[in-house]
């Protein structure tokens, strides 16, 4: 079992410790979670902090095996301000996960692609009003964030009949920062155009690529990572997607070398680890 960095309540302190500061802090929470911080205002992207996946594939052909630890229960995370969803899969929309997190903070505000309304509030068991859905262009913005969809492939970019994505992936802005949270994609026609257009200084990509004998739809690999980060002129990529199933996970040393090898900055989080904006050499 993969041992995490922080967990638990040495997690809260860290979180809490920052919670004033002027300064970004993202936390690693495992597979595509992360915890964005700024201003006092938390940002939860697609977490996953359960073992929801685990007991409903134990008697199948397909079963995920957890080898990390589970960084912390949802129903202690501290306040959270913005949650959101890229897609339906249950590793980005967990009702374990979200119910505890919607039920202590009923103000919180949970963002979806339009596409899945339907789908969130049958899963989550809530009202369909509840959401707070955006399409590929479509962007929300509150005091500290601005959060814009675009397009994402996994394994294709598909749509409903209103022409609207099932899956994104989002910027957000905080601040000076920009960061790119990319959910499950593959690369796709027009995808270098929209980042270099935004311009991120940080990427959160997957790195478990995509192998049809998982039975899953993929993702990135390493090398398309480091390569769509390369393209696009963006000056830093924490990988993730990797080191929680291990039927559909990565070799991250793999990735640290291809990183490495083209002179693409990056940094590998270890479980419930931060990032402290200053590191990206913004402010």
């Amino acid at each position: 079992m993969i041992k995490a960095q922080r967990k638990n309540q040495e997690l809260i302190d860290d979180i809490l410790k920052y919670e004033t500061s002027t300064d970004l802090h993202i936390w690693w929470l495992g597979q595509s979670g992360f915890l964005i911080q700024f201003n006092g205002k938390r940002l939860l992207i697609d977490p996953y902090l359960s073992d929801s996946l685990t007991h409903k594939y134990a008697l199948t052909d397909k079963p995920h095996v957890r080898i990390s630890e589970l960084v912390i229960d949802p129903s202690c995370l501290p306040r959270i301000d913005i949650v959101t969803s890229s897609h339906n899969h249950t590793d980005h929309l967990d009702a374990e996960t979200l119910n505890p997190v919607l039920t202590n903070f009923p103000d919180c505000k949970l963002i979806i692609p339009e596409a899945n309304r339907n789908f969130v509030a049958d899963r989550l068991k809530i009202d369909p009003s509840i959401p707070i859905g955006l399409n590929d262009g479509l962007t929300y913005r509150d005091d500290t964030f601005i959060i814009t969809a675009i397009p994402a492939a996994h394994n294709t970019i598909d749509r409903n009949e209103k022409g609207q994505c099932h899956y994104l992936g989002y910027f957000v802005s905080a601040g000076p920062y920009r960061i790119y949270h990319s959910g499950d994609t593959l690369l796709y026609e027009g995808m270098d155009a929209l980042l270099s257009a935004f311009a991120p200084q940080l990427a959160l990509l997957p790195i478990n690529g995509n192998l049809p004998s998982r039975k899953v739809a993929g993702n990135l690999n390493a090398h398309e990572a480091v390569q769509l980060a390369k393209s696009c002129g963006i000056p830093m990529i924490i990988p993730c997607h990797y080191d929680l199933f291990a039927f559909n996970t990565a070799d991250v040393n793999e990735f640290i070398s291809l990183a490495k090898s083209a002179e693409q900055h990056y940094l590998v989080l270890g479980l419930g680890g931060k990032l402290c904006g200053k590191e990206l050499g913004i402010i």
